[in-house]
């Protein structure tokens, strides 16, 4: 398997951490590719034929910094030299890197179209900052994020962006 694209779902996820946020909040993309990945499940289940392999149960993926935990992931593969075609996280996924938590139902990374797409109550928060909406998809050659409502008009985005802490207290003078 290519770790490099597993690499990008694992550090990319995140990356749509509410980026209204003060820029010293903004996540730098580290090269993530020469590190090793672990992956601790129930099981596994792999199909050369079929090019899959699916984690299930308790799945905690692990690679540098980044940790997903998710009921099962499912590894889609290309080509016979293992390059990655789609990774999908489902059920219960939680993305965690340092103060960044991302969640929600289900997290798809399609390589062709660098995209990574969060459904099912997706809210990524970042220290005391969050946003959520119904679909948070991020591009990550472009390297922006797009959070929709869906089209139920009383389902909107919400973001909620805390200023940073002063320092001293303004009510002591």
């Amino acid at each position: 398997m290519n770790t490099y694209f597993f690499g990008i779902i694992l550090s990319c996820l995140l990356l749509a951490a509410p980026v209204l946020a003060a820029p010293s909040a903004v996540s730098v993309k580290k090269d993530r590719s020469g590190l090793p990945i672990t992956i601790k499940s129930n099981e596994l289940t792999a199909d050369n034929k079929g090019k899959t392999a699916v984690f299930s149960g308790k799945v905690v993926a692990r690679q540098g910094d980044i940790t997903i935990y998710a009921d099962k992931i499912t590894i889609n593969y290309a080509d016979k030299k293992g390059d990655v075609e789609k990774i999908e996280a489902s059920g219960n996924v939680r993305i965690v890197q340092q103060n960044k938590i991302g969640t929600a139902a289900l997290a798809v990374y399609d390589s062709r179209d660098g995209r990574i797409t969060l459904t099912g109550n997706p809210r990524v928060m970042q220290g005391t900052d969050s946003i959520s909406g119904k679909v948070i998809t991020y591009y990550v050659d472009d390297d922006r994020s797009v959070v929709t409502g869906g089209d139920d008009p009383k389902a909107r985005v919400e973001a909620v962006i805390n200023p940073p802490a002063r320092k001293g207290n303004a009510s002591s003078r």
